[in-house]
């Protein structure tokens, strides 16, 4: 029987079970940056008594939930230094073990410093693999199914989440409704449950790292090394004989023989790569200022205002995970097919729209199902459009030579955003009102949208090397 399963491109055979295997596996990256950045939403109610950080303590607040960012950040800085130059298997085996260490080590935190160094290490693991993860996605994929093999990067994501908000749920006991600080602290929630939430993670992440080891390198950086006849054995099990040669002729046209094993990050300032990263970073930025990711963060929070208590909130945060990954399979199926710049413009409008909305029922101190409504809609019609495409996007923009350098850029800048999101969120709740907030992140959407309007391009059913020659040459 042929391994190479016919699809409706020309007639060209490729050899799905490889591909899904492969795809699958470097995906687990988005599963653990899924899981370990939402279950401190979950564990947040119980890890502040634990640690005696009470309602007025932004700061300590702010950082308990931000620590892992610091490490995104260096972690996606780290990627740009590395990637191009050890390539995307190594570093992703290395984003598992850290992502198993800090499982571990927040599990068994001692003291506040003890946990926030653990999530540090977690942080280090989030901004290697939500670097890493697509752009290795994105370099092995054809063309014509690029944008659902990379979805399948954020479908692991939303399942990490749902997956937090699940163990979140089943591990914490029930809550009284007017349980003072002292009494949660001092409950098995408070002084155990908050770490088997975060220890939980440790079997899937020690998992992704044994994987690893049987995914092949990325053809791509394996011709940028000059390390062609490689390259060309893996493109030909993905496509065959005919299609291997193909690829590599068309990858070694945008690589000349000055590139070969080459990292020069002044060619990011060249005038149109610098216009192409310029878009990556606002697409980045954008899809963190866009607002969405404070109810993941801040559940807590929001949904108080909305009029819910402790155990509705949990169960509320779990509903939300669940939309999200139905409207991720959403975006599989359609990012191949709308292409991408209507998902994304289609996003930042319903947003904008929804948030206009969402202020004035907050100002209007409305609580109910409706509340649990319109959040449920914002998170739907983000997880089908800005969430997945925008690392579609980014993953498919940078030209070969540099994409691992300019990915990096993309992915460092978007961290600094969730960071500055995360550590402003108490502060703009304080002084605007959530009602205040939620109008901000809507005038963020829209000034998104026109941005998308003007500068986005299409890049559905391209190969890289045809939307590099289109945005470079």
């Amino acid at each position: 029987m042929n391994s190479f399963d016919e699809m409706q491109n020309g007639g060209q055979k490729y050899n799905m079970g490889f591909l899904w295997l492969i795809c699958i596996v470097a995906a687990m990256g988005g599963l653990l940056f899924g899981y370990d950045w939402v279950v401190v939403g979950g564990a947040k109610a119980f890890y502040e008594p634990h640690f005696n950080i009470t309602k007025d303590m932004d700061l300590m607040r702010g950082w308990a939930m931000s620590s892992a960012l610091f490490g995104c950040i260096i972690g996606a800085v780290l990627s740009g230094v590395l990637t191009d130059r050890f390539g995307r298997k190594r570093l992703l085996i290395l984003s598992g073990l850290l992502f198993t260490v800090s499982a571990v080590t927040t599990a068994l935190s001692w003291d506040f410093t003890s946990y926030n160094v653990a999530r540090i290490i977690g942080g280090l693991g989030i901004g290697l693999a939500s670097n890493l993860s697509p752009m290795f996605i994105a370099e092995i994929s054809p063309a014509k199914m690029r944008g659902k093999f990379v979805s399948i990067n954020q479908l692991t994501i939303v399942i990490g989440i749902l997956a937090a908000q699940i163990v979140n749920m089943m591990i914490a006991r029930p809550v009284p409704e007017d349980a003072t600080m002292e009494i949660i602290r001092d409950s098995w929630n408070g002084q155990t449950g908050w770490r088997w939430m975060f220890g939980a993670e440790t079997v899937p992440a020690f998992l992704f790292f044994l994987l690893m080891f049987f995914v092949p390198e990325s053809p791509r950086w394996l011709v940028k090394y000059g390390k062609n006849e490689q390259a060309e054995a893996i493109l030909t099990r993905i496509g065959g004989s005919e299609y291997g040669k193909t690829e590599l002729a068309n990858i070694q046209q945008t690589i000349s023989n000055e590139e070969v094993a080459r990292v020069n990050y002044k060619d990011l300032l060249e005038p149109k790569l610098l216009m192409i990263l310029t878009l990556g970073v606002f697409l980045a930025v954008f899809q963190q200022w866009c607002g969405i990711n404070v109810i993941f963060n801040y559940a807590q929070e929001v949904f108080a205002a909305a009029g819910y208590g402790v155990s509705a909130m949990m169960f509320n945060i779990v509903i939300t995970g669940i939309v999200s990954l139905f409207f991720t399979f959403a975006a599989i199926y359609t990012v191949d097919k709308l292409g991408r710049r209507p998902l994304m413009l289609f996003g930042a409008a319903g947003l904008a729209g929804i948030y206009i909305i969402l202020g004035i029922c907050y100002k209007l101190e409305s609580t109910g199902i409706h509340m649990l409504i319109l959040v449920v809609l914002a998170i739907g019609c983000y997880s089908m459009t800005l969430a997945p495409i925008t690392w579609v996007v980014i993953s498919e923009i940078f030209p070969n030579r540099i994409r691992g350098a300019a990915m990096s850029v993309a992915v460092f800048s978007l961290w600094i955003a969730c960071t500055v999101l995360t550590l402003t969120f108490p502060y703009l709740e304080a002084k605007l009102g959530i009602h205040g907030t939620f109008w901000i992140f809507s005038f963020i959407s829209i000034m998104g949208l026109i941005v998308i309007w003007k500068k986005l391009p299409e890049t559905k059913g391209k190969s890289l090397e045809q939307i590099e020659n289109e945005l470079v040459d």
